[in-house]
């Protein structure tokens, strides 16, 4: 399944490049848009931003582009190009060996017998949503998960923006109870309930798509004693009273998708809400936070 990906990209020298993609970053942070920025010419004076968009035109993401920056428009160049028809998540995925984080090994189908003994083995295969284990957020997520229920049971678990399904899936697997997933996006969930049945994890890992966590559905399956959060910080930050909202007095939360720059305001927002901080996680510069309420400690 592929979709039409537009690269909107602005040069300009370095500073103002990565200016910029602070500013586009923060813009399209809520949506998940990759941006980047890099070098673009031969002697290294020149740099580009560039924000990649689905499902539209390239005018109309160059009007987009610089609605969202608002007062930080820009007089760089900008230009918008359609990229050639290939599904990119399947493209980056080429070539990626298995990847271990605590006891869980993800790995593809070509990979089934190099997962280690003793490990889960999780198979994830390209998609279009987020969560291979090899992106340092989902790494140090496995890695909690793996430790939480090594020390105690959650009877209701939720998974927040399952993207692949991966951290639900691990969830199961581990504990042998049933998981709730969810995404905003029906191709994660639908993903996500794919890769579930792969894994043998079909019959607890439920999934459903939601916008948020006003969905009714929320407080049929909660309250919740354990919540994984892999998304990022604006909006972790914007669902921090609906989260708590919907968790147990003594609920554990593991919150990822965060940079190192983040946690400050990832935890002062949920320390509104009764959460303390039990660990904390580093890994390639991202950020993953375990909270408890209630206890002094997960």
């Amino acid at each position: 399944m592929t979709m039409q990906t537009v690269r909107v990209r602005i040069a300009a020298e370095e500073l103002e490049a990565k200016r910029i993609s602070d500013v586009l970053e923060r813009a399209f942070e809520d949506e998940g848009n990759p941006v980047a920025v890099f070098e673009n010419s031969a002697d290294g004076r020149m740099w580009a931003a560039e924000v990649l968009l689905f499902d539209i035109e390239p005018d109309e993401a160059i009007a987009l582009v610089r609605e969202k920056v608002g007062s930080d428009a820009f007089a760089a160049p900008i230009d918008a190009e359609i990229l050639p028809d290939v599904n990119w998540v399947e493209k980056s995925l080429e070539g990626l060996k298995p990847v271990s984080a605590g006891r869980f090994t993800i790995h593809g189908a070509h990979d089934r017998d190099k997962v280690p003994g003793g490990h889960i083995g999780i198979e994830i295969e390209a998609a279009l949503a987020f969560g291979t284990g090899h992106h340092g957020t989902t790494a140090g997520c496995l890695e909690e998960i793996d430790r939480l229920f090594a020390m105690r049971d959650y009877a209701r678990v939720l998974d927040l923006g399952t993207g692949t399904g991966v951290l639900a899936i691990a969830a199961a697997l581990r504990s042998h109870q049933p998981v709730l997933a969810t995404d905003i996006d029906p191709v994660a969930t639908k993903t996500a309930a794919e890769n579930a049945r792969l894994n043998g994890a079909g019959h607890l890992v439920h999934t459903f798509t939601a916008n948020g966590m006003n969905d009714r559905r929320f407080g049929e399956n909660g309250p919740f004693d354990l919540i994984i959060a892999n998304i990022l910080a604006r909006p972790l930050m914007k669902m921090a009273r609906d989260i708590a909202a919907n968790m147990t007095p003594t609920a554990t939360l593991i919150l990822s998708g965060l940079r190192v720059e983040d946690g400050p305001r990832i935890l002062f927002a949920y320390g509104c809400q009764g959460f303390h901080l039990s660990k904390r996680g580093e890994k390639n510069g991202w950020l993953t936070l375990t909270l408890v309420r209630g206890r002094p400690q997960a």
